[in-house]
């Protein structure tokens, strides 16, 4: 069996392909693919392994592919119509981070609750050591411990983080599907969750239904004293409503991983907002170097699964 991978560099650098390796036959490996040259680069191979590569119907049409094998949890770069029509299957990977986002959904917290950014630049620009005490209390410090979670999404990752959250001695609120016409038995209404948590974690997909789940009448239904957290998919938070409600005071802070449009090369309006009660980074949540090998193991065991006739992971 033949295979490509279409977008090798997106996985960072330092990873063993030998995973890979051992199930095909024979396989290309790219650091990326221009949209120009994907049809030439898929076009006699069994097998793609891909990131972030829109595979188009047009594109799958030309090709003799068999598999799909996507290295993140997201579909949505796949004509998955067109493959389920077609006999292709795709396959997503899960678990791969779950310790690496959620850590990095911590930390970020802990940078917020504990103005632990804010220290940092108090410290940089001299304020402590011209301080009367020993101590310089300019910043808000809260404990986590005092506060109550909401968790959207309540996979893997919103699992794990839920698990961590009980570890600090947080109250965790687990959020109904938004738009539900009735509230499972341990879950919490979304409407309800947004009034009642302290810190809101998102973990859901993109579709339809989640883009803009967070406008600007969720964000004034939080409380002032109240974080977010987006390490899901930038579609789920309006930037520009946001931006506005932590420049009002409508939230404490936010820190996102995630932006709409990513590389945002257009620009966004969370990268214009200047305040520091928003912490933004470049969608590395899932990226510790555990993680990503993790992630190569996970796509090469979808592939062999495959190829055994078995059905993991499949999302067709």
């Amino acid at each position: 069996m033949k295979a490509v991978f279409l977008d090798f560099a997106t996985m960072g650098d330092g990873l063993d392909t030998r995973p890979l390796e051992s199930v095909v036959s024979e396989l290309d490996v790219y650091d990326a693919t221009p949209d120009d040259k994907v049809a030439e680069r898929i076009s006699d191979k069994d097998i793609i392994f891909c990131n972030k590569n829109v595979l188009s119907a047009e594109l799958l049409a030309g090709s003799r592919v068999r598999f799909i094998g996507l290295t993140a949890t997201g579909t949505d770069n796949v004509d998955l119509d067109f493959a389920k029509a077609n006999g292709i299957a795709v396959a997503n990977i899960t678990a791969y981070c779950t310790e690496s986002l959620v850590e990095h959904v911590f930390g970020v917290l802990l940078m917020l609750t504990h103005s632990l950014h804010r220290y940092a630049a108090t410290v940089r620009d001299g304020e402590w050591q011209k301080a009367a005490d020993p101590f310089l209390l300019a910043h808000p410090v809260r404990e986590l411990s005092a506060m109550t979670l909401g968790i959207v999404g309540y996979g893997e990752l919103g699992q794990g983080t839920s698990r961590i959250a009980r570890a600090f001695g947080m109250d965790v609120l687990v959020s109904a599907r938004p738009g539900a016409p009735s509230v499972p038995e341990g879950r919490v209404a979304f409407d309800e969750v947004l009034e009642r948590s302290d810190a809101i974690s998102l973990h859901c997909p993109l579709n339809a239904a989640t883009r803009k789940l967070i406008g600007a009448g969720e964000l004034k239904r939080m409380k002032p004293s109240a974080y977010l957290v987006n390490t899901a998919r930038g579609g789920l938070v309006d930037s520009a409503a946001l931006a506005t409600a932590l420049e009002t005071g409508e939230i404490a802070g936010a820190a996102v991983d995630v932006l709409p449009h990513e590389p945002p090369v257009h620009g966004d309006p969370l990268l214009d907002y200047q305040g520091d009660n928003l912490i933004i980074t470049p969608h590395v949540a899932w990226a510790s170097n555990e993680a990503r090998q993790n992630a190569i193991a996970e796509l090469a065991a979808n592939a062999r699964a495959f190829l055994e006739g078995e059905q993991r992971n499949r999302v067709v």
